[in-house]
């Protein structure tokens, strides 16, 4: 791939991004499938999310399926994030480097929402016992029942030169809110039954081009995920939450740095463009302090959110015989009527 290719697709990127962006952000609290949002990786969050550019490793099956051409070993990754009201996401990512022919990328994620009190309207009522005290039925059934999500991806990727990378991703994600996959409802006027699934499921599509510009080191990415069909709970049918992320990255200082070398300490900074397809358009600021690649600090913000703003958060790196270690940890802020969020992540590269 010429140097001419390379700009044409990445002025092509930027111009769709930008024009979509125009055209979807009328379409504010649409998308179905929204447990896609909350993205994994304890790096990325404390940074902000501004990682299109950055991301490397297994890990960029999440982010940029091109930044999986980071690889020269397996990688897998794992990341608990314990989001609002107890609801609990397990991701599990994996990279398998294949030399010239390029790396495979696999992701899992499933979601935990808890379990349920299952309530209906026609048992509401005052009960009268024969033996005690009266009192009111809202509805409790004795039943409960435990939502769930979950997505399985697989990525490849392929660099063309030794600036130019980019990589797609299938996925299959599926969505239940209830115990049983099928529910019949009676109509209580014509008596009539009507039977409809209690799930969703639906097949995306994630792309993505990573870019380092041969200046110092700076890097470029953009990606696209989530594009594919409507999905359809009973009746009614909403798009996935298709996000497109445009982003540049660089060292302030480190190696290659930009204002100076230095082999030991390293200061990026990371700034990404984001257009989700219900939304606003939204950006993402982070930066990212590491001490000789073993102890990192990070911390980002997100502009133009109604509930999330501040992220922070820190990792260490270091070898246990001969492997590649991570543990990092992030903390998002969100509103006042919110819970904080925390994610932890681990990693492990096998040589």
């Amino acid at each position: 791939m010429t140097m001419n290719h390379t700009y044409r697709l990445l002025i092509t990127a930027l111009m769709l991004f930008l024009s979509l962006g125009q055209l979807q952000a009328q379409k504010v609290g649409t998308s179905s499938l929204q447990f896609l949002k909350v993205m994994p990786t304890a790096r990325a969050t404390a940074m902000g999310d501004a990682f299109v550019s950055l991301a490397n490793g297994a890990d960029a099956a999440f982010w940029n399926p091109a930044g999986l051409t980071s690889l020269d070993n397996h990688d897998i990754t794992t990341t608990l994030t314990m989001w609002l009201f107890d609801t609990k996401q397990i991701a599990l990512a994996y990279g398998l480097p294949m030399g010239n022919w390029g790396t495979l990328g696999f992701q899992f994620h499933y979601v935990d929402y808890g379990r349920f009190e299952e309530t209906r309207a026609d048992v509401v009522d005052l009960v009268i016992p024969a033996n005690g005290v009266p009192f009111f039925n809202a509805g409790l059934t004795g039943r409960s029942f435990t939502p769930y999500s979950y997505l399985v991806g697989l990525s490849y990727a392929v660099k063309f030169t030794d600036k130019f990378s980019a990589g797609a991703t299938v996925k299959y994600a599926m969505e239940s809110l209830w115990s049983d996959q099928a529910i019949t409802m009676v109509n209580s006027v014509t008596g009539e039954e009507t039977t409809y699934k209690t799930y969703a499921d639906v097949v995306l599509f994630d792309f993505g081009m990573l870019y380092n510009t041969g200046f110092r080191s700076v890097q470029i990415g953009v990606s696209v995920q989530n594009f594919g069909g409507q999905v359809k709970f009973a009746d009614a049918a909403h798009p996935a939450p298709l996000a497109f992320r445009l982003g540049s990255s660089a060292n302030l200082f480190g190696k290659q740095g930009l204002l100076f070398t230095d082999q030991t300490n390293r200061l990026t900074f990371a700034y990404d463009l984001f257009q989700p397809n219900d939304y606003k358009q939204q950006m993402h600021l982070g930066a990212e302090y590491s001490f000789s690649e073993t102890i990192a600090l990070r911390a980002g913000y997100k502009v133009y959110y109604d509930s999330e703003g501040l992220t922070f958060g820190g990792g260490i790196q270091t070898d246990l015989s001969g492997w590649p270690v991570s543990f990092d940890y992030s903390y998002g802020k969100m509103s006042e009527y919110l819970n904080t969020v925390h994610r932890i992540s681990l990693g492990v590269q096998f040589r």
